[in-house]
């Protein structure tokens, strides 16, 4: 595994296969890009995040790619739409047509959203086997009661479905704010439980998956994963 800084020279050699001195004489030819900028300097440190083009190709590692995006509204969660830009185009080009993602947002919702390259990590992360807890911040168009959230805390019976939902975890924290913790993912389900109780949801941001929370992102920036984080799921 590559670890991130490292040296430019270091990084062509090591994925590509050609020599130190051979990586020197085709970087002194213009041979490299780091975020559309030349780079003649092997010695430039990469950060795992940069974009790096050798020959005119994205220089990558085969290594799976785990990543954490903070998606504004506006935005959909599939990989193309006639009406919206997908979230994968917020991240690098040389990513994006490696990436799916992993689990949904609405349009209209933002927060939370997971990329990856990996199947078998994409399926544990949305299988409600697995159980990921997922948080939301939920903004509601009319007032609503402490007590009127008993019925999400218990299982509620969605319109459509044969089985209660599973308690839920959620916090009153003013009259039209609730932060509501579940571990399924049924169609449109934070939605559809306060409906359920006759209330709309207005606004709908999904603060945390798993552990990972959205500390230091900003709406439209995206991180990779660390090893930890990705052996969370």
């Amino acid at each position: 595994m590559i670890k991130y800084p490292v040296r430019l020279d270091k990084l062509i050699a090591h994925l590509t296969g050609i020599t130190r001195s051979q990586c020197k004489q085709l970087l002194r030819a213009g041979a490299a890009t780091i975020n559309g900028e030349p780079c003649r300097d092997g010695a430039h440190h990469v950060k795992e995040q940069d974009s790096v083009l050798w020959q005119g190709e994205a220089l990558r590692s085969s290594s799976p790619l785990y990543l954490l995006l903070h998606k504004p509204a506006g935005y959909v969660s599939s990989t193309t739409d006639s009406e919206h830009l997908s979230a994968l185009h917020l991240v690098d080009a040389s990513l994006r047509s490696r990436l799916h993602i992993a689990g949904r947002l609405d349009v209209d919702t933002t927060g939370a959203l997971l990329l990856t390259d990996d199947g078998d990590w994409s399926h544990r992360v949305t299988s409600p086997r697995h159980q990921k807890s997922k948080t939301y911040l939920v903004t509601l168009a009319r007032p609503i009661r402490e007590e009127e959230l008993l019925p999400l805390r218990q299982g509620i019976m969605l319109h459509g479905e044969e089985n209660a939902t599973l308690p839920a975890e959620a916090v009153w924290l003013s009259d039209h704010q609730v932060r509501l913790t579940i571990c399924e993912g049924r169609y449109h389900q934070v939605k559809r439980m306060f409906a359920a109780i006759g209330n709309h949801v207005s606004a709908l941001h999904r603060e945390q998956v798993g552990s990972l929370t959205l500390e230091g992102l900003q709406a439209g920036q995206w991180r990779h994963l660390t090893p930890a984080e990705v052996a969370t799921f």
